[in-house]
């Protein structure tokens, strides 16, 4: 891709899908409706031409809070051809969250699944930059319907000739612990990270079909879902409704996928539902990835033993838009995130930026060809995360001697014991290979003279036996990862406070424990 001259994501990701030959090609199904290559080109030109005609012009934003339907792909290719910014917005975020991201964001366009209007109803009227609000349904309930808004649309349109340095679309942040936060990302990011992880790391060929557990508005599902089969003309199941074990299996049984993409918890939900104990995931499922958060090394054992099929189990963040580091099909170590992606760059470094050695630990920094241009309208935030070539993680990691990298934890989540760092998550993984423990989440807490020691909150499995679990469970993680590691306090709980990508937030726990 050159440096200079026009580049638009959509003629290499859609339009180049019909150039060789795919139009009749199967590219999306939601269980209800079907886009070929050739349909959706179609469509999203109709979507180019409708935004045209509302008004919004070249770089401003349309917002989408939608689920997984064939609406979604329709919809972010349209804005994007018509050198519109389609900013995807997770659909579980509050009214508060969803007026601030929308005021931030300055969204002349909201498209919005019919079923998820009433979280906004009653306050997008307040929005002074809102002009337009375009429902993905049956009933429009007094706004403007989609499916009629394009009826009357051309399907020709000349593609808007972008650049690739230019912003092609953005992406908030999760936001566990504050307002999320607007990633501005290039026309040229999403083939850096098909060419990349995508092909050199999952190796996903035309003849794939892909089913993610995560949803399209994270940088994950994103790239699982969208980016990685269009790079290779290979077909999508998008799936609208909670990613359940019932729901995931349901559908592994209906469209029998070869690629599946989940997340920790998924995977581990997946293997310990009674009522599913039998389900085999289909006949032609080949490879399966995580990401989200560190994949333990028992569930991934256990996934195997099961299914026969290896979890990629891989790091990545919204600001690098996919994948930079993971294991791979020919290298596989559980309970490591494995190498750096071809094309990534990594570095670990202390406090004061000195790089580290193998064996300690140090902060996670990428140089990235996917990296974001930066956080919008937050100067201080961008400056402290994008540092020339260098993107920081927040995530504490360790090198072994072979080169790869074992996740210990966030940077705001790891503390030191006796002047010895803990990781959560070592904690965590040997909690759960105790047969009582379904989840474990791990925090700072203090003693009577004032020192941190790791403080656990479990859930349990539903035969578990609590009679001398809490000493039993000490004992365990002291034999499996080191004496002064062990959990001095247990919580048995519920469930675990966790974000829409599954990840566990342990700032709610801490501000709990303390």
């Amino acid at each position: 891709m050159s440096d200079t001259g026009s580049y638009n994501a959509v003629t290499w990701l859609l339009d180049r899908n019909v150039d060789e030959g795919r139009a009749s090609k199967l590219a999306f199904t939601d269980t209800v409706s079907e886009l070929t290559y050739g349909d959706l080109q179609k469509q999203s030109r109709r979507v180019a031409n409708m935004l045209r005609r509302l008004g919004v012009r070249r770089e401003e934003r349309v917002a989408m809070i939608m689920l997984d339907t064939t609406d979604f792909p329709a919809v972010f290719l349209g804005a994007i051809r018509a050198g519109i910014v389609p900013v995807p917005l997770n659909t579980l975020l509050t009214s508060d969250q969803y007026a601030y991201v929308l005021a931030d964001c300055r969204a002349r366009v909201l498209f919005i699944s019919e079923a998820l209007l009433p979280v906004v109803k009653d306050m997008v009227g307040r929005l002074s930059d809102l002009d337009h609000v375009v429902v993905c349904g049956n009933d429009a309930h007094g706004f403007k319907k989609l499916s009629d808004e394009l009826a009357g649309e051309s399907d020709s349109f000349v593609t808007v000739p972008t650049h690739a340095d230019e912003p092609a679309f953005w992406l908030y942040s999760s936001g566990s612990t504050g307002m999320p936060k607007g990633v501005r990302h290039l026309h040229s990011n999403l083939a850096a990270t098909a060419e990349t992880y995508a092909s050199q790391v999952l190796g996903i060929r035309e003849d794939d079909v892909c089913l993610s557990a995560a949803k399209l508005f994270f940088a994950y599902g994103l790239g699982n879902a969208l980016t990685f089969p269009m790079s290779v003309g290979a077909t999508t199941v998008l799936n609208s409704e909670r990613p359940t074990p019932a729901t995931m299996f349901a559908l592994m049984n209906k469209y029998n996928p070869s690629i599946f993409f989940g997340v920790p918890t998924l995977f581990s939900a997946m293997l310990h539902d009674e009522a599913l104990k039998h389900e085999r995931g289909g006949t032609r499922l080949r490879i399966c990835t995580s990401a989200g958060e560190a994949l333990p090394e028992s569930v991934g054992n256990a996934w195997k033993a099961r299914f026969g099929v290896d979890i990629l189990d891989g790091v990545g963040s919204t600001e690098l838009l996919h994948i930079f580091l993971s294991n791979s099909p020919d290298d596989i170590k559980y309970g490591t995130s494995g190498r750096p992606v071809p094309g990534y760059k990594v570095r670990l470094v202390n406090e004061a930026g000195a790089e580290v050695s193998d064996g300690e630990v140090g902060e996670l920094l990428v140089d990235a060809p996917s990296a974001g241009e930066g956080y919008w309208n937050q100067r201080s935030k961008s400056r402290r995360t994008f540092e020339g070539h260098w993107t920081r993680t927040g995530d504490k990691y360790v090198r072994d001697a072979e080169g790869r990298y074992t996740f210990c934890g966030r940077s705001d989540d790891m503390f030191k014991v006796s002047g010895i760092w803990v990781s959560p998550f070592e904690v965590e993984s040997a909690l759960i290979t105790h047969p009582a423990v379904l989840e474990a989440a791990v925090v700072p807490e203090a003693d009577p003279e004032g020192l941190l020691k790791p403080k656990a909150f479990v859930v349990l499995r539903a035969d578990a036996k609590t009679q001398g679990l809490q000493e039993a469970l000490k004992e365990h993680v002291q034999q499996k990862i080191g004496v002064w590691k062990y959990p001095r306090w247990i919580e048995v709980v519920d469930a675990l406070p966790k974000t829409a990508t599954g990840k566990i937030q342990r700032f709610k726990l801490r501000d709990g424990a303390r």
